[in-house]
């Protein structure tokens, strides 16, 4: 291990300030505490929320200068977004999850040379989801004329998606790649290059689209440009000997042992797909109504900037997940409670402070997207709506750490939450008392305040003690010495 992870393990597993060794009793001032805790806690977070919100805002950025072509074009842009590329890059990052747990094993156990060639085997799986899932891509048009949308939505939606296939052959590599470095502690090098690919994707949208007027192709060029630079500088990093433990080259060895890295990661892809489907259906319900148009682009406004302010919550669950596990695996029940505390509070702030900003910008947000004026108004009726959204995703981090750790992913709370509550209760409202897009939002503010208090629960009835003995048998399982070049580490998983 070099210099800059034994830094790193240092930081976040010391009990400078008397936190560790109990987290809540004698051993110091709170304030200390508190500030000592949050220190570690930013310094794995900080780089996830660049890189997550720096991805994710490729999208908006498109969809923002998509929308001022045309409302047409930002309608389909919107439809082809929530139903295909969401889909799909939802079944990417379940499928992908298996990079990150038998990466982050392999680092764990000291069998770094096992970690290229779990990379590796994730770009096979994901490679294969991919080209499995293209039809849907290619066949936009034909899909959506079955499910009811209107002609000249779906006519332009086939041209967009044509477009979108370039954007999500890259995340094959750029997703894997990031779980890959993230396991050693190298997760700075993928915020600087996801944050210099905004930069140049802000850059090549203003000169492809408002200069050269290249409308659609302009504005979907400058994605596949941007998405496919975020790639090529990973392989730089990775191939050009940064990881030079991990990273030992091609190997034959990469397609054998395929199926237990698809069996670990279908379950998670499919419980992941159950929370992205659920916006989905929520935006294909808007596609119905009188004025498709206005409803799914105003929709699908609102939707986007809840969903970039939740890629910095999930950032935050990152380091939550690396802070809580770090305590439980070192034995300590009272710090990772305390840890939790701190996570929570924070979050909250955050969410406080995102939902202030909503309710005093509520109406001048649609006009970064769009500048038509229905659009606006409905999207400012959503703005109260949005503000609570963004606060209720504030709360979530700290309560999903503990479905995380108590390994309760697959426990139906978002099958229950959202498709047996939120999306009835969303049609109910939109249709028959006449609420239209504010009914189908309020639908879906009721199935995520459901899971919140779901999760809550959970929080609250987490025994922590258990939950360090779970920790020192798994870690007994997984940590393998050095020596045994074998692949028990995912045979255990």
């Amino acid at each position: 291990m070099d210099g800059n992870n034994k830094i790193e393990e240092r930081l976040l597993t010391s009990t400078e300030g008397g936190d560790g060794g109990g987290g809540g009793g004698g051993g110091g001032d709170l304030k200390k505490r508190v500030w000592v805790e949050s220190r570690k806690i930013w310094r794995v977070a900080f780089p996830g929320i660049l890189a997550r919100v720096s991805s994710f805002g490729t999208l908006v950025i498109t969809q923002s200068f998509m929308g001022h072509i045309s409302e047409l074009d930002l309608a389909a842009y919107a439809l082809v977004q929530t139903l295909i590329v969401r889909f799909s890059n939802g079944m990417l990052l379940g499928m992908s999850s298996a990079t990150e747990t038998l990466c982050g094993q392999a680092f764990g156990a000291g069998q770094h040379h096992m970690m290229g060639i779990y990379l590796q085997r994730s770009w096979i799986v994901d490679f294969v989801t991919i080209t499995i899932l293209l039809p849907l891509f290619i066949f936009t048009a034909p899909i959506f004329r079955l499910l009811g949308e209107e002609e000249a939505i779906a006519k332009v939606a086939k041209n967009i998606a044509l477009w979108f296939i370039a954007f999500i052959y890259s995340l094959v590599f750029a997703v894997t790649i990031q779980m890959y470095l993230q396991a050693q502690l190298k997760n700075m090098i993928v915020a600087c290059i996801c944050t210099s690919t905004f930069a140049i994707h802000v850059l090549l949208s203003w000169i492809f689209v408002s200069i050269l007027d290249l409308g659609i192709p302009g504005a979907m060029g400058a994605l596949a440009i941007s998405s496919w630079l975020v790639v090529l500088g990973e392989f730089v990093f990775v191939f050009g000997g940064w990881c030079p433990h991990s990273w030992k080259g091609f190997t034959t060895a990469a397609f054998s042992d395929l199926w237990p890295v698809v069996k670990l990661s279908v379950s998670s892809g499919i419980m992941l797909c159950l929370e992205i489907w659920y916006n989905s259906v929520l935006i294909l319900v808007a596609g119905y109504m009188s004025n498709a148009e206005v409803a799914i682009s105003a929709f699908s406004i609102c939707l986007n900037i809840s969903a970039w302010e939740f890629m910095l919550c999930l950032g935050f669950l990152g380091a939550a997940c690396v802070r809580v596990a770090n305590e439980l695996g070192r034995g300590d029940a009272r710090a990772a409670k305390f840890s939790v505390k701190v996570i929570l509070c924070t979050s909250v702030l955050f969410g406080l402070i995102f939902f202030v900003l909503c309710l005093i910008f509520g109406h001048d947000i649609a006009y970064l997207f769009t500048s038509n004026e229905e659009v606006a108004a409905t999207v400012s009726d959503l703005s109260v709506l949005l503000a609570f959204t963004m606060l209720l995703n504030s709360i979530q981090p700290g309560s999903r750490l503990v479905l995380v750790c108590k390994a309760y992913q697959g426990n139906g709370i978002n099958l229950c939450c959202f498709y047996v509550i939120g999306i009835p209760i969303g049609v109910l409202l939109a249709y028959v008392a006449d609420l239209e897009v504010k009914g189908i939002w309020i639908g879906m503010t009721t199935g995520v305040v459901m899971q919140v208090i779901a999760l809550a629960f959970m929080v609250w009835r987490t025994d922590w003690d258990e939950q360090v003995n779970k920790a020192s048998e798994r870690l007994g399982r997984w940590f393998l010495k050095p020596s045994e070049e074998s692949d028990e580490v995912l045979n255990h998983s």
